[in-house]
């Protein structure tokens, strides 16, 4: 069963992404609250169905903000305000948050294609003290029962590129519908972008993200960790050079040290633009982000870089993980070569 929506289904998409679909909720907190729901500060933690009822209850006051979360719903919501079309799947619950997921994203210019199961919406509880550290607990919820039927294959057949999150490869459901979308993907001649999300992501499928990246896969981007327990490597460049060799495009990102682009022989290395850090969350699928809008929009690879490497930039220099508006004038600046 699909979630049904309202915003109308574009001719084509830019891209079509797929991840967990996780409702943010967050709550600023005292440390009181912190000690008495027994969670470390500044932890990520993954928690059960009576876990997440049992603290949602005793925070439920303290919610400040509420919106459609997890990473490839954040890179897809960031690919919308740069001017792309994008479309999203998950699955979430026939419940309230499963409604407020959807309504988020269609309130933001994002196609929802969402699946529906008779459980609980996944959700990200982000507890903010006033130290301003961010503790994280997330229940997973429907988006673990992602199927293969929920995956809109006419709607990838429309799409330039098809992105999906590591995150994914959990369960065999999961799995068949990442397949069945990558297959449909390169049957419809559709670009598949692959990121590689977490370490410990790479640390536990390796061997099956591997052959996901030899079979199915043009572009690879994770960070340096990511790609050195991928590839083996030693050096950032080491680990862009053999990404490169099983895929079309690899991207490998160093935190404050700048990003890689690669494809062939042709390197690019993409500085960092200085901000004074307030929170790194969301930076990565921002970069991700600007990296999907260039390689849709035809852009240079240098300029795909740095529109990437801005925006997660204006990330990191704010609290949350998504920013609000684009800055149209520096984005048009990087397009000329001038920033």
């Amino acid at each position: 069963m699909l979630f049904e929506h309202t915003l109308s289904r574009p001719m084509n998409f830019d891209v079509f992404g797929m991840c967990n679909a996780l409702y943010d909720l967050q709550a600023e907190v005292p440390d009181s609250m912190l000690e008495e729901v027994g969670y470390a500060k500044g932890g990520m933690f993954l928690i059960e169905e009576a876990q997440q009822r049992e603290v949602v209850a005793k925070v439920y006051n303290h919610i400040v903000h509420s919106e459609a979360g997890g990473s490839g719903a954040n890179t897809m919501l960031g690919l919308s305000l740069l001017g792309g079309k994008a479309a999203y799947t998950s699955r979430v619950g026939n419940d309230e948050h499963g409604r407020l997921y959807a309504d988020s994203l269609i309130s933001n210019g994002v196609f929802a294609s969402l699946g529906k199961g008779e459980g609980d919406t996944g959700i990200s509880l982000i507890l903010i003290t006033p130290d301003a550290q961010r503790t994280m607990l997330t229940f997973l919820g429907q988006a673990r029962e992602l199927r293969p039927d929920d995956v809109d294959t006419d709607a990838i057949a429309k799409s330039r590129y098809l992105y999906v999150t590591a995150y994914l490869w959990d369960t065999p459901n999961q799995k068949e519908a990442v397949l069945r979308a990558m297959k449909a993907a390169n049957q419809a001649g559709v670009s598949v972008a692959l990121s590689l999300s977490d370490p410990f992501c790479v640390d536990r499928h390796r061997p099956e993200l591997t052959e996901l990246l030899k079979n199915h896969v043009d572009v690879i981007f994770g960070n340096f960790v990511e790609a050195q327990g991928m590839t083996g490597t030693s050096s950032p460049q080491d680990a862009a050079a053999a990404l490169a060799e099983w895929c079309r495009v690899a991207v490998v990102t160093m935190d404050d040290k700048g990003s890689i682009v690669q494809q062939g022989s042709e390197v690019h290395e993409i500085p960092v633009y200085r901000v004074e850090p307030v929170d790194t969350t969301g930076a990565g699928d921002m970069y991700a982000a600007g990296l999907l809008y260039g390689l849709t929009h035809d852009l240079p690879l240098p300029v795909t870089g740095r529109i990437g490497a801005y925006n997660a930039a204006q990330v990191v220099a704010k609290l949350g993980p998504r920013l609000e508006s684009v800055d149209d004038e520096a984005m048009a600046q990087i397009e000329a070569g001038k920033l």
